[in-house]
């Protein structure tokens, strides 16, 4: 479904930047909606030409994930948008990202379209986490999404899949897993069992390759990661892809997986990934994301 909440564009507005707590509040009382973002009345600048559209993650929402970087980019210039997916009969009014990634890419399709007839641009850079870094893969490469997007910016993305830390292959190897797989399904989370490392879902997107000529990638991982497991199975290889491993650039940063969106280096490297691009550019090792 798209994001409901439609704002007022102002010239010279500075939108408030929210943290976790924010975050936290928007998961329950603003899931559609965050400051800064879905201003359809936004034109894009000569020097921000291409809109923002922020994707979430599993179990997630736009205005949970956003609520850092939607009013940062907004702040810096840019037309910002988000919308949300993967609505089963488990989303319960704020949990999302649980559907069929392949039907879920159809719904970023549809709302990419709307963003460009919105602001005349042609393309767009898209910033998500988890399977928000991950699911904007079918859409470039099975939904013509290649034509649209220049740079694809994944947070920890669930490119090839997740072991969850070893359970994934002991569920195959005490014969297990589909009876995992099965209450997944029961309880309307394809998503989960798409996002497995090995997973039909997985070995078919990537059959031919990581990487869409004339698209931008950039993964930024953290050893604290949990969540997608081994670390190396969020990178993309191949084109014009840059994977990076956080703690290489700050190494007491102690932010972990869900934390990603909330934390000042990698919001750092969003900015200069989306423009202007310093060749060798390294982030003020400040304002850390939570660990979790």
């Amino acid at each position: 479904m798209y994001a409901g909440g439609t704002q007022t564009a102002a010239a010279g507005t500075t939108y408030p930047v929210g943290d976790l707590s924010t975050a936290i509040a928007n998961f329950f009382l603003s899931p559609d909606a965050v400051t800064g973002a879905n201003v359809w009345t936004c034109k894009p600048s000569a020097e921000h030409p291409n809109p923002v559209v922020i994707v979430h993650g599993t179990t997630s929402n736009f205005g949970s994930a956003a609520a850092m970087m939607a009013p940062t980019l907004a702040n810096a210039g840019y037309c910002v948008y988000g919308f949300n997916y993967g609505e089963t009969q488990s989303t319960l009014g704020h949990i999302y990202g649980l559907g069929d990634i392949a039907q879920s890419a159809r719904t970023m399709s549809a709302f990419v379209d709307r963003v460009l007839a919105s602001t005349g641009a042609q393309k767009v850079d898209v910033v998500g986490g988890s399977q928000g870094g991950m699911m904007p893969n079918y859409y470039i490469k099975r939904l013509g999404g290649a034509a649209k997007v220049r740079t694809l910016i994944g947070l920890g993305p669930t490119n090839h899949g997740t072991t969850m830390n070893g359970l994934v292959d002991l569920g195959r190897s005490l014969g297990v897993l589909g009876l995992v797989n099965g209450f997944y399904h029961l309880i309307g989370s394809p998503a989960h069992t798409q996002q497995e490392e090995g997973s039909d879902f997985q070995k078919a997107l990537f059959a031919d390759g990581d990487t869409v000529p004339g698209v931008r990638y950039l993964t930024i991982v953290t050893s604290h990661d949990t969540t997608v497991t081994p670390l190396t199975n969020a990178y993309l290889h191949g084109g014009d892809a840059t994977n990076v491993l956080l703690q290489d650039l700050c190494p007491d940063d102690p932010v972990s997986h869900s934390g990603m969106s909330y934390d000042g280096p990698i919001m750092q490297m969003i900015l200069d990934e989306l423009g202007p691009k310093v060749p060798g550019f390294k982030p003020k090792c400040t304002a850390y994301g939570p660990n979790v």
